[in-house]
C-alpha cells in the first residue's frame, strides 16, 4: 500500500498564535530542540503562545551543532519526559529533531527560523558525521505534524540563509525533470513532478527582490512567496516523489564537496553547494539555453558559478566525485554517470566562464 502525508503549515508573523490550538491533541508535555541561534530568536515567542495550551515544556535543548548520530544519543536521555518534539532552526538542527522523533515514535513539530531548505517540511533525515560529512539518509514516510513559519523570525535572520535556500530549492525540479526522464511517474511521483515547477520559477521572478527585503528585515508578499517556495513547496514535493526522483546529480555533487574540508572551514551552506551543483547537471545534461539562464540569475544574486566560488581546485575533483557516486543520487537516472562525466560537466563549466 502507498502512502503519502503532509503536514499543515501556518505562514505569517503571528504563525506562532496557531500552537495552542493544534499541539494540544498530541500529548502533554513538549521539548524545544534547536540551534542556539534560533532558539535565541524563537524561544521566547514560542514560550508566550504555549502560555494557553495546557503543555508542559519540560526543557529546551541545544541539538549539538550537528545532525549526527552522536547527537541524536546524547539528545535520547535528556527529552525522555517529553511527548513531543518542537524542532527549532535549519536543516541540520531539525533534521536531528526529526530523525531521534521518528526512532522514538514521537510526534514533532518544526519551527523554521531560516528559510534555508525543506527540511522543516519533508519526512527524510539527512544525517552526518561529526566532522560535517555525509553519513546517510534517514528514510520515513512521516513528516512533522504542522509547521509553524514565523516570517518576521524569517525576515530577521541573516540573509544568506534565504541566499542559500534559493538554490537548493530550485534543485527540485531540475533533478526531478531529469531523473524521471526514462519513466512512466506514478500517480503520486507525477503530482510532485508537476508540482515542482513551484521550486524554480518563482525563485528566479521573486528571488531577488526577496533578499532585498529579508536584507532590509521587511516580510514582504515577496519574500513571503520565496518563503513558502524553499519550504512549503519543496517539501511537499519531496513528500509527494520518491526518493530516487526527489534527489539528483546536484546533491551528489553537494555530498562530494562535503568530503573537502574547506567546505566547512568556509561555512558553505548546504543550498549554496547545491545550486552550483545545479549548473554542472545542466552542462552535463546538454541544457545549455536553461544553464544559460540559470547561471545569469546566480550572478545577479551571488550563488557560486565556479569551483573558486565555493574553495574547490580541479585537483579536488576525484576525491569530490568518487563521494559523489558513492550515495543513491544518481542510481536512478536517465543514463549512466562516471567520475569522468562529473568531471567534464564541471569543467565545462568553468571553461564556458572563461
Amino acid at each position: 500500500m502507498q502512502k503519502a502525508l503532509f503536514p499543515g503549515y501556518s505562514v505569517g508573523p503571528d504563525a506562532y498564535e496557531d500552537v495552542a490550538n493544534i499541539c494540544p491533541a498530541y500529548g502533554k508535555t513538549a521539548a524545544i530542540i534547536g540551534g542556539k541561534h534560533a532558539l535565541a530568536a524563537a524561544e521566547d515567542k514560542i514560550r508566550k503562545a504555549m502560555e494557553s495550551s495546557g503543555i508542559e515544556i519540560i526543557g529546551t535543548f541545544w541539538y549539538g551543532g550537528e545532525a549526527s548520530r552522536e547527537n541524536m544519543e546524547m539528545l535520547r536521555p535528556q527529552v525522555a519526559d517529553a511527548d513531543m518534539i518542537f524542532a527549532v532552526g535549519g536543516g541540520k538542527a531539525i533534521d536531528t529533531c526529526k530523525v531521534l522523533a521518528h526512532e522514538t515514535n514521537r510526534p514533532f513539530f518544526t519551527f523554521p527560523t531560516t528559510a534555508s531548505t525543506c527540511a522543516s517540511c519533508t519526512s527524510l533525515g539527512i544525517v552526518y558525521h561529526p566532522d560535517g560529512s555525509l553519513r546517510e539518509y534517514s528514510f520515513s514516510k512521516i513528516p512533522p505534524d504542522h509547521i509553524f513559519i514565523d516570517t518576521e523570525i524569517i525576515a530577521n535572520a541573516p540573509v544568506r540563509y534565504l541566499w542559500a535556500g534559493m538554490g537548493d530549492t530550485m534543485a527540485k525540479h531540475y533533478e526531478c525533470t531529469i531523473s524521471c526522464r526514462n519513466d512512466v511517474p506514478a500517480h503520486s511521483d507525477a503530482m510532485g513532478i508537476a508540482l515542482s515547477s513551484m521550486c524554480a520559477e518563482p525563485i528566479v521572478r521573486w528571488g531577488e527582490q526577496a533578499m532585498a527585503d529579508c536584507e532590509a528585515h521587511r516580510v514582504t508578499p515577496e519574500l513571503t512567496e520565496i518563503i513558502e517556495a524553499i519550504i512549503i513547496s519543496t517539501g511537499f514535493v519531496s513528500n509527494f516523489v520518491q526518493v530516487d526522483y526527489t534527489t539528483g546529480m546536484a546533491h551528489a555533487m553537494y555530498n562530494g564537496f562535503t568530503v573537502l574540508p574547506s567546505t566547512e572551514e568556509n561555512h558553505h551552506l548546504h543550498g549554496e553547494v547545491v545550486s552550483y551543483g545545479i549548473l554542472v547537471m545542466l552542462t552535463v545534461d546538454k541544457q545549455y539555453a536553461e544553464r544559460d539562464k540559470l547561471m545569469a540569475f546566480s550572478k545577479s544574486i551571488g550563488l557560486p558559478t565556479r569551483l573558486a566560488d565555493i574553495h574547490a581546485r580541479p585537483e579536488d575533483l576525484k576525491a569530490v566525485t568518487d563521494k559523489a557516486l558513492a550515495g543513491i543520487d544518481v542510481r536512478v537516472w536517465p543514463y549512466p554517470v562516471d567520475r569522468q562525466m562529473l568531471i567534464d560537466g564541471v569543467m565545462e563549466l568553468e571553461q564556458a566562464q572563461a
